[in-house]
């Protein structure tokens, strides 16, 4: 291509996906390109995409018609899990040049350095059988806190899911380079690093899927918090069935990683769990709770839910949400399911009507707001650290605002201060 000198990210999805995006801008930095908002002009438009649901997809092409009417000269290309799975469907929207499957999205360098303006999208993709390379992303939109990405791809086979065959075979990183780029980022003056992967807690597989031999994610926790200078650690997700007892304990006296779980349930029906092919039950889900709130009971602990999903009768969602409810969590993400190709879920029946997820979406949405008020109402007076962002907000009066997060995650929100930027600050909650 012309010797383009612009490029401009916009990510859909996951934070996975946020910190490679992070990587690949800070690639095309390095080879000289100048990074500009994704409203505004530039040469370059790389759209990493989600693959979770169909609004994932339907965005992706709404954003190639818009840089078509306002750039249409620019190149667009599109990466993700999106690209791996529909490569050939993408290549067929109007304005795509160049479409990068999971073995070829880190390699966008050298694919735009001869990229030219055709008449037909050029497809850079492999069977996803063939991907078996790891590598290391963060992201890192300013000091305070990046996402660490630790692991990749998943070899659970979950009836609604299409990860891994967007993403590939379970793979880690070494424990050995994780700490090496954890401490690199605290010389950098990062305070928080969020761990994150597709299936956290199979951290220990090599770049090639195979076992490594004594690396696991407790060994990767405990190298994490005694060989490196990070004031905060989060685990980003952790499926219940491999967030183990001897990580939980962990977590309780540690001093660097926060009393914070974030656990997929996906439903709260036996029944449903079954037909999703989930690897836990509902007993194993809710000791997990038990464990953490026993050694932690401050500790904050948010829920992926699905809704809608085939096989889940009116019976189930209310058994689900009976479950949930005498949970002792912190909040919910809500999730609206939606057919994917290829999936087993497609063979499940009853399906369940679309009005009727929306609304047990709407159920699920306010049964979390009680949850989070609930769980912040317990802590009015504590005094707890707060990280505050390096970012200013603006308040509906335009009043610039500092946000932060206690070490349980209850956010706080105050006027702006210089000084408190990217500084942990101890701060009674009211």
């Amino acid at each position: 291509m012309s010797n383009p000198r612009t490029v401009a990210f916009h990510t859909l999805g996951c934070k996975l996906n946020f910190s490679e995006t992070s990587t690949l801008s800070r690639q095309l930095e390095l080879a000289g390109f100048e990074k500009k908002q994704f409203t505004d002009k530039a040469d370059v438009y790389v759209i990493n995409t989600c693959s979770v649901t169909e609004n994932a997809d339907k965005e992706c092409r709404q954003l190639v018609r818009r840089i078509q009417r306002n750039a249409p000269e620019s190149f667009v290309v599109i990466t993700g899990c999106y690209a791996q799975l529909k490569p050939t469907e993408i290549a067929t929207i109007p304005g795509v040049d160049l479409v990068l499957g999971a073995a070829e999205k880190f390699n966008l360098v050298q694919h735009l350095s001869t990229l030219t303006k055709g008449e037909e999208a050029k497809i850079c993709s492999c069977d996803i059988e063939q991907v078996s390379g790891f590598n290391s992303s963060f992201s890192m939109n300013d000091r305070t806190r990046t996402f660490l990405k630790v692991q990749d791809g998943c070899d659970y086979s979950c009836s609604f899911c299409t990860i891994p065959m967007a993403r590939g075979k379970s793979r880690s990183d070494s424990i050995e380079n994780v700490v090496k780029q954890a401490q690199g980022l605290a010389e950098s003056g990062v305070k928080e690093i969020v761990l994150t992967g597709i299936n956290l807690g199979d951290f220990g597989k090599g770049a090639d899927g195979a076992k490594k031999t004594s690396e696991n994610f407790f060994e990767l926790v405990k190298a994490l918090d005694q060989e490196t200078n990070i004031p905060r650690y989060r685990i980003s997700s952790i499926e219940p069935n491999l967030l183990t007892n001897e990580i939980i304990e962990w977590v309780a006296g540690s001093k660097h990683f926060m009393p914070h779980f974030h656990i997929p349930l996906q439903s709260g029906s036996d029944t449903v769990l079954k037909l999703m092919q989930r690897r836990y039950n509902s007993e194993l889900y809710f000791d997990r709770i038990k464990s953490i709130k026993a050694i932690m009971p401050d500790a904050c602990i948010g829920v992926d839910v699905i809704v809608g999903s085939p096989g889940e009768t009116e019976a189930y969602f209310k058994e689900s949400f009976d479950f949930i409810h005498a949970l002792d969590i912190s909040y919910l993400h809500v999730f609206t399911y939606s057919e994917r190709a290829m999936t087993k879920a497609l063979d499940i029946k009853p399906v369940v009507p679309i009005q009727v997820r929306n609304e047990r979406n709407k159920i699920l949405r306010n049964l979390s707001y009680q949850k989070q008020q609930f769980f912040n109402a317990q802590h009015i007076g504590e005094t707890r650290p707060v990280l505050f962002e390096s970012i200013k907000q603006k308040d509906p009066n335009d009043i610039p605002m500092l946000e932060g997060y206690t070490d349980n995650y209850i956010k706080i929100i105050t006027p702006y201060r210089a000084e408190w930027s990217n500084q942990i600050i101890d701060w009674e909650i009211n």
